[in-house]
């Protein structure tokens, strides 16, 4: 990347693409009006609203009714739990994994304050929610279940299909966020399986600040937000013209570029994996048996503190994430490798590297020249024994 630093931070968020801001460019220049009003110009923004929706309901294979557009994954989630939630007639159970997003798991802890039963699913060592033990929790009374369908610390693939399955099964309501899908996961909801689906633009070379929730037709959702009847009444206020129109154009360009983009960063990340593995002892893959998406490699580093590490990889012209950007300003350790049962010594020293459509073989090779330097100098001042423990791909 540009100033000859690296970037691999993609989960975190990722850079506009070109593309993109010229379809913001054009709409915001010439377009940019209130599609809400009723004059020449509110009409033609209408229209291309219309048409966005329409695009966006193309790629997820969907009928252009069921597209909300929101302000980003955040909202979707919101508006998907709590929404079904406030209107669901089949009870106040609401099902979710402990491995989700805040978006969804805090959203579900503050319906318990309106009377509401969250019911939060372990997972196992790798990452993954019981298919069975999800089926049981299904009883009567029951509103709504959302497990996400890749995990955005740790890449962790849900199958989506079969918990929707079950879930369907039981007339129970099914959400996935699908945040960190778009550029390496089929997006087709109907072959999912999934009454809901939360999108966030920023995340495959879109914007900041927009998102769509896919909702079945049919579903029961009550607005989280008050004001006017946009968005089929389900999300009030002015549509974000020029960010929605970016989206779209990455969404789209997300679908045609995705399966050359899985196959060539998928083999870059093994390499990096492999580098790390190699190179480093007492050092863990996160997730590593699992079924994962192919630009991200959770790592845990036994000795070194995740924070100092991020810094010095930052110094070195390394940008990484300790965990998800929304919480990375908090000092406790990733609620998701908790949930997954790591030891403390491995929690704390756990890194992600999330690489994106644009890392290449040249990058990768300069990581794993810094890396082993940075981490035996942040393990020396501590240094108590011999470590001999090597490598290993845990699940």
């Amino acid at each position: 990347m540009n100033s000859g630093r690296i970037y691999l931070d993609n989960a975190a968020t990722t850079p506009l693409r070109l593309e993109v801001i010229d379809a913001m460019r054009e709409v915001a220049a010439d377009a940019d009006y209130n599609p809400s009003s009723l004059h020449a110009e509110g009409r033609r923004a209408a229209g291309l609203l219309d048409s966005a929706r329409d695009r966006a309901a193309s790629v997820l294979g969907v009928h252009r009714s069921e597209i909300t557009f929101t302000s980003g994954g955040t909202e979707s989630d919101n508006l998907a739990v709590a929404g079904t939630m406030r209107a669901s007639a089949k009870g106040s159970r609401v099902v979710c994994s402990a491995a989700e997003h805040h978006a969804v798991l805090v959203t579900v802890e503050r319906l318990a304050d309106e009377g509401y039963q969250p019911i939060v699913l372990p997972v196992g060592s790798d990452g993954h929610v019981d298919v069975d033990a999800f089926s049981r929790e299904l009883e009567p009374g029951t509103g709504l279940a959302s497990v996400m369908y890749a995990n955005n610390e740790t890449g962790v693939v849900t199958p989506i299909a079969a918990l929707a399955t079950a879930a369907r099964g039981r007339g129970v309501a099914f959400h996935t966020d699908a945040v960190q899908a778009p550029r390496w996961l089929a997006l087709d909801v109907r072959s999912l399986g999934v009454d809901m689906l939360s999108l966030s633009a920023h995340k495959f070379g879109g914007p900041k600040g927009v998102g769509l929730l896919y909702a079945r037709r049919g579903s029961a959702l009550h607005p989280v937000l008050s004001g006017g009847g946009q968005e089929f009444g389900r999300r009030p206020g002015t549509e974000n013209l020029a960010g929605i129109a970016g989206m779209v154009t990455a969404l789209e360009l997300a679908a045609a570029e995705r399966a050359e983009a899985t196959a060539r960063v998928g083999q870059l990340r093994d390499r990096l994996e492999s580098g790390i593995c190699s190179t480093v002892p007492d050092v863990r893959v996160n997730g590593g048996e699992a079924d994962r998406l192919p630009n991200i490699c959770n790592a845990s580093f036994a000795g070194v503190d995740s924070a100092a590490l991020l810094m010095a990889l930052d110094l070195a012209g390394v940008a990484v994430s300790a965990g998800s950007a929304c919480t990375s300003g908090s000092p406790e350790p990733s609620h998701v490798l908790a949930a997954m049962g790591l030891e403390p010594r491995w929690r704390q020293g756990a890194i992600r590297f999330s690489l994106g459509p644009t890392t290449d073989t040249l990058e990768i090779g300069r990581v794993l020249e810094i890396l082993p330097a940075v981490v035996a100098d942040l393990r020396r001042p501590s240094a108590a024994g011999t470590r001999s423990e090597t490598g290993r791909r845990d699940g």
